[in-house]
């Protein structure tokens, strides 16, 4: 044990002066990354006792149907929107699905992106209460410069839009633990944006977090850029300020897709998260039953500003870290990150609310895009509403082969987008291209053979129909 202990301090001390000399980070980025580091080699990962997890009380996690209705009076609506800052995450690109730049900047419906739409619902808010609701977007250095160019196309909108970088943190080198730029990787592979558990030291040390109480400002509400879901709610807010909640986590129903999501627990009399990867190997298929564990962190995120400067500064946020092995030119590497929602064990009177699922409509992939530019859904003021006409309270499961993949394919595969209101399930695997004005009712199931392209005629209705491997066989009938 001695030994182990002294070859840690070993490793930190090289790892230190290594540090020392990046001078492409700032020296509270340095202490920040070193901080981490020194965290995650001391072991102090917090061990989960199983048996005193309890399932939270409607007084931690308050259902949202119980929430009260605030006040009419415009006055008063403004007087509460001015307290709120609105915080977007927008660190990601958009590679997974084929584009490159922000993940933010993809267009999600009618030529809109998720940042139009984002400033669509923040000014419409500013316009008709008369309040000054700002857009803070945090950015990593992987999207920084593209956002800069981007949101200059808003400078004559009713918002006021603030940017700034989560740190910049060197990736470790698995072998000997040093910094993988100080071993001449300097471009953008050297480094690495250790996650949104980020964004409260990077909201202190930007300046923002000071700007913002001194205007006033006591709660931030952060949530990814590409849940279409996260719109700001006036019940949610006013509640908070009420019951001065200092942190408020959004969680909802779990399905059987969201099994693996993080979940909302009591322990030892405090509000916590709880990952799959704290959850002991025996409780794993109990972690994800919805029976036991039936709700899920939707990352929508309520916090009280002035909390947040008080922690950081006191240096208390300890959330997890989150191991993540990556290789980098045949080198394998390391990056140690923290999640936003772990944080909520370290504020006063925190809470979780359940809301309805449609505060969670994230696009993670071009399945996800279906569902968004289908007729399921319209767009009203930059807010995205699903349609009432499906009654299914679920979304269709949408299963998009790999030719799917890149938005581009995506797209040029539709001449129009389907009409799903009646479909539960897709599955389409192979080349296989859609005419326009087709209907998917109930489950079906679209396989082309391999090398044959299957084109689905323009008009057809297919109701849980598994079109054949078979390609003489007309899909229309």
């Amino acid at each position: 044990m001695a030994a182990a202990v002294v070859a840690s301090e070993e490793k930190l001390a090289n790892l230190r002066s290594a540090v020392a000399g990046l001078n492409q980070i700032s020296e509270k980025e340095k202490t920040g990354f070193i901080n981490l580091v020194s965290r995650y080699l001391s072991g102090e990962a917090q061990q989960i006792e199983w048996s005193k997890i309890q399932t939270p009380t409607d007084e931690v996690v308050v259902p949202y149907e119980s929430l009260a209705t605030p006040s009419e009076d415009l006055t008063e609506m403004k007087k509460l929107l001015d307290k709120l800052v609105v915080l977007k995450l927008n660190g990601g690109l958009g590679t997974t699905m084929g584009c490159t730049g922000p993940k933010s900047v993809i267009e999600v419906r009618n030529g809109l992106t998720f940042l139009d739409l984002i400033v669509i619902q923040i000014e419409s808010l500013n316009g008709k209460y008369g309040c000054k609701v700002p857009l803070l977007l945090m950015n990593s250095f992987n999207t920084h410069d593209d956002t800069q160019k981007i949101v200059e196309k808003y400078s004559n909108s009713n918002i006021e839009i603030h940017t700034f970088n989560q740190s910049q943190y060197p990736r470790l080198v698995t072998e000997d633990f040093l910094p993988l730029p100080s071993k001449g990787n300097t471009g953008k592979d050297g480094w690495y944006p250790p996650g949104h558990g980020d964004v409260f030291p990077s909201l202190l040390n930007s300046g923002k977090l000071d700007a913002l109480l001194s205007q006033g400002k006591e709660y931030v509400f952060v949530a990814n850029s590409d849940n279409l879901g996260a719109v700001v709610d006036l019940k949610i807010l006013s509640h908070l300020v009420n019951h001065q909640n200092e942190y408020c986590m959004e969680v909802t129903p779990k399905t059987l897709a969201d099994v693996k999501g993080g979940t909302l627990i009591s322990y030892e009399g405090r509000a916590q998260l709880l990952e799959i990867a704290q959850v002991p190997d025996e409780h794993v298929d109990e972690f994800k039953s919805i029976e036991k564990f039936k709700i899920f962190n939707t990352n929508n995120l309520w916090v009280n500003l002035k909390a947040i400067k008080q922690l950081v500064e006191a240096d208390a946020l300890k959330m997890e870290i989150i191991p993540n092995p990556k290789e980098v030119d045949g080198v394998k590497v390391l990056q140690l990150e923290t999640a936003a929602g772990a944080a909520i064990r370290f504020f006063d009177n925190a809470i979780g609310i359940n809301v309805p699922r449609s505060r969670f409509l994230p696009v993670k992939a071009t399945s996800d895009l279906l569902l968004v530019q289908s007729d399921l859904y319209t767009v009203v003021d930059g807010f995205v509403i699903r349609n009432e006409a499906r009654t299914n309270p679920a979304n269709p499961t949408i299963e998009l082969g790999p030719e799917f993949k890149k938005v581009g394919n995506f797209l040029s595969r539709f001449k129009s987008i389907p009409s799903i209101i009646e479909l539960d399930s897709l599955k389409v695997t192979g080349d296989v291209w859609f005419g326009a004005n087709i209907t998917l009712k109930g489950n079906v199931t679209i396989a082309a053979k391999s090398g044959v392209k299957l084109e689905i005629p323009d008009g057809v209705v297919l109701e849980n129909k598994k079109l054949p491997l078979d390609q003489s066989v007309y899909v229309g009938e």
